[in-house]
């Protein structure tokens, strides 16, 4: 695969969703997407589509981590952009009943995973020098709470308190930092969290028009997009009928 002129462009969790989204996205932006994701039969099929280089990558384990980092490294030399994008929600109970195993799952792939990710990609961003871009997918559950979200909410603030301290962390060297946080997206997020419960992930989204993965994507893709000294640090995107987290303006039905 030729190098292309913008870069080398890195995106975890890339085989449905948001991170497919950026990976199509970045593609045509103009980058050599390289996609990770632990499902390898839509991860090929994505990187015939979108002319991308595919690794299998599970973030919670740190040999695979270590073992995409090095397949990028050796292929490629750096790196100029990472979408932290791998991330999952489990369960929707309250914190008196709620499943330790559905917690360690969030906080080592939201949290953990981010960090191990970031941790192996670094050396890779700093031999990219200006310009070079690490974008932390996080939501607005990084700094809103609802009843039965605590698990979500805990991972997602504690990637809104990495990404600002990287940013303290990096200051002075030429590598921008951003978090994207969306509202509701119609993703197989909702899917994932009630365990294939489809009439539950469905009822999320009855009644209003939630995001998409590309407009999230498009969002992805504009801040790495802009010029070398600006760094867009903040991203907050919702759907026009969602004012936070619970309060969201509905049809009613059969309207």
């Amino acid at each position: 695969m030729a190098q292309s002129q913008a870069g080398v462009a890195v995106v975890t969790g890339a085989s449905s969703g948001i991170g497919e989204a950026c990976a199509r996205r970045l593609a045509a932006a103009g980058y050599t997407v390289v996609v990770g994701a632990r499902r390898a039969d839509r991860l090929e099929r994505l990187a015939a589509a979108a002319g991308a280089q595919a690794h299998p990558l599970d973030v919670t384990d740190p040999a695979s981590v270590e073992a995409f980092a090095r397949a990028v490294a050796e292929r490629h030399g750096r790196c100029e952009v990472l979408v932290n994008n791998a991330g999952l929600a489990a369960g929707l109970d309250p914190v008196a009943s709620s499943d330790e195993a559905h917690w360690r799952a969030m906080l080592d792939t939201n949290v953990l995973g981010l960090l191990r990710v970031t941790k192996a990609f670094l050396p890779l961003l700093r031999r990219a020098g200006r310009g070079a871009h690490i974008v932390n997918l996080g939501s607005i559950a990084g700094f809103e709470v609802y009843p039965g979200g605590a698990g979500y909410t805990a991972s997602k603030h504690a990637v809104r308190a990495v990404t600002q301290t990287l940013r303290l962390e990096l200051n002075g060297e030429p590598i921008r930092i951003t978090e994207v946080d969306p509202g509701m997206v119609r993703t197989e997020f909702s899917a994932v969290r009630f365990e294939g419960d489809q009439r539950r992930a469905d009822a999320v989204y009855q009644g209003m028009q939630p995001l998409t993965a590309d407009d999230v994507a498009d969002c992805v893709t504009w801040a790495v997009t802009r010029p070398a000294h600006v760094d867009v640090d903040l991203i907050v995107v919702r759907p026009v009928a969602q004012a936070t987290a619970t309060v969201v303006a509905r049809s009613e039905p059969g309207r």
